[in-house]
């Protein structure tokens, strides 16, 4: 039998997969974008969000678990992938529109849908809306990285 863990799981990395095909022209962009001075954290971002995508797929299956199959629970595993595309989306849909602007608005929109969807999930599980707080915290920091781009390359906006 194909255990919860492993139907979001293997959702949450399709999408990560699919959301990671970027040109190099794209990247390059991308990277010649200066950046604040305080970024020192840069090289860590793909291990902090790796972290942040554990925690939010295992808060789905914990909401799974505790009511699966029910309508509130489709629901609410339907606003657990909107937010990872969402999510996924951000250097993708930034690098292809070569807009920190589209970065920045999507970075707020991750940031609003995660509060929408820990605020939804306590009334299931208080482990699982805890396990999306370190997406919660995070969103903002990278949202507020990316307005501060923005303001760096102001040709880029």
């Amino acid at each position: 039998m194909i255990k919860s863990w492993m139907v979001i799981g293997g959702v949450a990395l399709i999408v990560a997969v699919a959301a990671n095909i970027i040109p190099p022209s794209d990247i390059q962009w991308f990277n010649r974008l200066r950046r604040p001075r305080w970024l020192v954290f840069e090289k860590a971002i793909p291990l902090i969000w790796t972290v942040i995508f554990i925690c939010a797929a295992w808060s789905a299956v914990i909401v799974w678990e505790k009511e699966p199959g029910t309508q509130d629970t489709w629901l609410r595993m339907g606003l657990y992938l909107l937010l990872e595309i969402v999510t996924m989306s951000y250097t993708s849909v930034m690098c292809k529109l070569r807009s920190l602007k589209v970065g920045t608005i999507i970075g707020g929109t991750g940031a609003i849908l995660s509060v929408m969807l820990a605020l939804s999930v306590l009334q299931v599980s208080e482990p699982a809306t805890l396990l999306l707080l370190p997406y919660i915290l995070w969103s903002p920091i990278g949202t507020y990285t990316t307005w501060v781009m923005m303001h760096l390359n102001p040709a880029d906006v």
